[in-house]
């Protein structure tokens, strides 16, 4: 493949779209490649990059408003909203030893594939913090949608629906998010010695409690002794965890009423600050299945209460596993094949699930379906927005779907 195009303006990116579109050439869309073994291996002679554009554009503390330019890093958002003690609030996971990278994930990233970290369980998605956003389309047309401010009435919401299209409706080029200040202390109760059925249970209690829980997920002992933050706690079954956020006297107070809470589940262990925060980011980067090079890596969103039961279909194929979002995130790391991706995906859906093959060898994401095949009524809703947004179909093709 030849080096990347990276274009350093929205002119260019446009420019570089235009030309393709002229020549019916593919483009594969992407900022720093951290993402490139995600979903199925895009097919394209030529490269169109995003990490060119970078830097902050705006931002404003005092209204909690930050713009980035897509291939903005990630880092460098989270090191500019410290200095003034707020944060994203998605939580967007940094996937580079999961997937194998070695690349700085950016915002154009973060956004294309929606991932969301712990707090997806209390604050929602990734996608619900985008205000606005600039992008170009498959036609090379300059598309604005949204706006910089908290309330804006500037069209149809597009955000949204570009938002987890993975560069295959358009390329993002400037992005502006909500961001909310950052806690000054976290705390953990953990719930050892359970398994997943009585975790997720623990963690519906958390969760339903008045404490304003962040996050709550569940690792069998074998995930959570490759933690080192759990060092010394992974005995028995596995270990719940539920964190609160908040001003240390705050996070101090609520983790006592509710380890009282959950006392009837099981032993209770408080984590403080200097070890909740390791705990929390490990969790985040799915760092308990990263050391399984070899292993293919499903991510599957069912019922929080669903969660044990899918825990325990990993658990016969002999997985590697642990929950998140309160049961209702499942991730799981086995032998990459067609037998076993038949296996989760069909107890997903059948479980009124969703999944995704999020990493797996090329010729496995290449002979089976990476998302959920799509019912005859989505698949022509699907195919007519990408004919409306990118109607020479050269934006990352198939990189979601076969064909699309």
């Amino acid at each position: 493949m030849m080096e990347p195009e990276a274009p350093a303006d929205d002119a260019g990116i446009a420019a570089a779209i235009a030309a393709a579109a002229a020549r019916g050439e593919p483009l594969s869309i992407m900022g720093n490649a951290s993402k490139a073994p995600m979903l199925r291996p895009v097919q394209a002679a030529r490269t169109l990059s995003t990490r060119n554009l970078s830097g902050v554009t705006l931002y404003s503390p005092a209204e909690l408003v930050l713009a980035a330019r897509a291939g903005t890093p990630l880092s460098v958002l989270e090191e500019t909203l410290a200095g003034h003690g707020q944060h994203l609030i998605a939580e967007p996971p940094d996937l580079d030893a999961l997937l194998g990278t070695a690349a700085s994930a950016t915002l154009g990233g973060a956004v294309a594939a929606n991932l969301s970290g712990p707090r997806r369980v209390a604050w929602g998605a990734m996608r619900d913090h985008v205000l606005g956003m600039r992008a170009v389309n498959g036609e090379g047309t300059a598309i604005r949608s949204g706006g910089r401010v908290l309330k804006n009435v500037t069209g149809l919401d597009l955000c949204k629906l570009i938002a987890g299209s993975h560069g295959t409706l358009a390329v993002m080029t400037e992005i502006t998010l909500k961001v909310l200040p950052a806690s000054e202390s976290t705390g953990t109760v953990a719930v050892l010695g359970v398994d997943a059925a009585s975790g997720v249970a623990a963690l519906a209690a958390a969760l339903g409690s008045p404490y304003a829980v962040s996050g709550a997920a569940y690792l069998p002992a074998e995930a959570a002794a490759s933690v080192s933050a759990l060092a010394g706690l992974a005995s028995g079954p596995g270990i719940a965890l539920a964190r609160i956020e908040d001003f240390t006297s705050s996070v101090t107070y609520r983790c006592e009423r509710l380890a009282a809470k959950l006392g009837r589940f099981g032993s209770i262990r408080q984590i403080e600050d200097g070890t909740s925060r390791p705990l929390w980011q490990a969790i985040r980067d799915v760092m308990p299945l990263a050391d399984r090079p070899e292993a293919a890596i499903w991510r599957v969103s069912v019922r929080p209460s669903a969660g044990p039961a899918l825990a325990a279909v990993a658990a016969a194929l002999g997985a590697r596993w642990f929950l998140d979002w309160g049961g209702g995130l499942v991730w799981i790391a086995a032998v990459p094949n067609a037998a076993t991706h038949r296996t989760i995906s069909e107890a997903a859906s059948a479980a009124g699930g969703t999944w995704m093959l999020l990493r797996a060898p090329d010729t496995l994401r290449t002979a089976v379906p990476v998302l959920p095949p799509l019912s005859p009524v989505l698949d022509r809703l699907t195919r007519r927005l990408k004919a409306a947004f990118d109607p020479m179909g050269i934006l990352n093709p198939g990189r979601m779907y076969a064909g699309i």
